[in-house]
């Protein structure tokens, strides 16, 4: 890479016609030399800014930029403000692999992400929360967020800019695990630029980048009281109490329960062959008018599972099929456009209309009035769930069976999310060891301190 002087020429030779004008007529040095250092002032002199750097990069173009100052002192080390500084940034990115072209890092964040936006594919209800977390990455049109329109070479720079935006997010009181999820979003769009060229850091995993901890809490199981109270709740106002039994009986979450079909339940066969199939959930998703309409999706994740059907749970089903007749209910298969499928659900609400999110709310806040939970979130239907898991693994059931019949994708988040209910097996482990030890002794009631028996 080289600095030049756009405003001077050290050799007036240098300077276009020079041999063709009359000796009297040539250059003269002025003012800017200094000593025996004589410059030769050429067309633009005074006009724009006087250092340019040049440099060639990887594909053989030869950039340019003009800086007012030239630096190399102490002080001045802004790549954006003196030439010697970008120089030398220039010279460290192109041979560490981190260069970045003019063209490319002046691209936007808001003109990257909504490209990289339109690329990805999925299903509409994750396009939609994609869309909700972008939204507070962007803003809009007429109040967009202070990232928004900032270059992404400069921002990637710039993770002071990333922690002011995450604090804007905490003023807007969104919960803390939702910032997490769009600071995820961000992150994942600097990836993509950063393949592709347009960045060269991901400055949201910046050391200095501090994201809201996720709210704590423990979780809290139902009784087997509580269960009843709102089973009975349900089953009184809507002829639909099975669904609690679906819930701490198989884990379902809502959605799946929503969408169980009388053809998913194994009733008969050897014991291991009794199970539920969740083959999958209603969704609300809006079609072309903008309109939330119902369709049926696979699981979450796309994770289709079985789970094990206790001899209760099979009796309440039964009954709840024969005092309430399974409804045929058609609807799109994934998208508001899909192809129709038909499948005789346990539960529609009495106009023979689909149970979906949107139209639960007043009907489980009575059920859960009824078991005498307290009003928050944790106490949605999703806490069935977690009464199933808690059952499971409180009796000492193995967690990676558990997290299978949850629909988990890792054991390690199940025993992340519900380990507290593993009970101490020390005095298990020990008994285990004795055993290996001493197979022909007999288990004595303990040990004295010294580990003697």
């Amino acid at each position: 890479m080289s600095i030049y002087d756009r405003w001077h020429l050290s050799h007036p030779e240098n300077h276009p016609d020079w041999e063709n004008q009359d000796p009297e007529q040539r250059l003269k040095p002025c003012k800017c030399g200094r000593g025996k250092n004589k410059l030769y002032p050429t067309a633009i002199h005074g006009t724009g800014k006087r250092w340019q750097v040049r440099w060639r990069d990887d594909e053989g173009n030869q950039p340019k930029r003009n800086f007012e100052f030239r630096g190399g002192g102490r002080d001045e080390t802004d790549p954006e403000k003196y030439a010697e500084a970008f120089d030398a940034q220039n010279t460290r990115d192109l041979n560490t692999g981190d260069y970045i072209a003019p063209d490319a890092g002046s691209t936007t964040l808001k003109e990257y992400a909504q490209t990289w936006r339109a690329s990805l594919s999925g299903d509409p209800k994750s396009l939609e929360n994609f869309d909700s977390r972008l939204a507070h990455i962007l803003g809009s049109d007429d109040d967009p967020t202070l990232i928004s329109k900032i270059g992404m070479a400069k921002l990637a720079k710039k993770p002071s800019l990333i922690q002011q935006w995450v604090k804007g997010l905490e003023g807007k009181k969104l919960a803390s695990g939702y910032i997490r999820d769009i600071a995820n979003f961000l992150s994942s769009i600097f990836l993509a630029a950063i393949d592709d060229g347009v960045a060269a850091k991901n400055p949201v995993r910046s050391r200095t980048v501090r994201l809201p901890a996720r709210d704590r809490h423990v979780i809290e199981p139902w009784t087997a009281d509580m269960a009843a109270k709102a089973r009975a709740d349900l089953e009184k106002r809507r002829g639909c109490g099975a669904m609690v039994d679906l819930g701490v009986g198989a884990g379902l979450r809502q959605g799946e329960i929503f969408a169980i079909a009388e053809e998913d339940i194994v009733f008969l066969g050897k014991l291991e062959d009794r199970k539920i199939k969740v083959r999958r959930q209603i969704k609300m998703l809006k079609n072309a008018a903008g309109k939330r309409v119902p369709v049926f999706a696979p699981p979450k994740r796309g994770k289709e599972r079985d789970v094990p059907l206790s001899d209760a749970l099979g009796r309440r089903l039964a009954a709840h099929i024969k005092a309430h007749p399974p409804v045929s209910v058609t609807l799109p298969w994934k998208t508001p456009d899909g192809k129709p499928i038909t499948v005789r659900l346990l539960f529609v609400r009495p106009d023979g209309t689909v149970w979906a999110n949107g139209n639960i709310g007043w009907v489980w806040t009575q059920a859960r009035i009824a078991a005498g939970a307290p009003g928050d979130r944790r106490n949605g239907m999703h806490v069935l769930r977690h009464t199933f898991a808690s059952v499971n693994l409180h009796c000492g059931v193995d967690v990676v069976k558990v997290s299978v019949w949850l629909g988990h994708g890792d054991p390690a988040f199940t025993l992340r999310v519900y380990g507290h209910f593993i009970p101490d097996l020390t005095n298990l482990g020990r008994r285990a060891v004795d055993a290996f030890l001493e197979p022909g002794r007999k288990a004595g009631k303990g040990t004295t301190g010294d580990g003697r028996a």
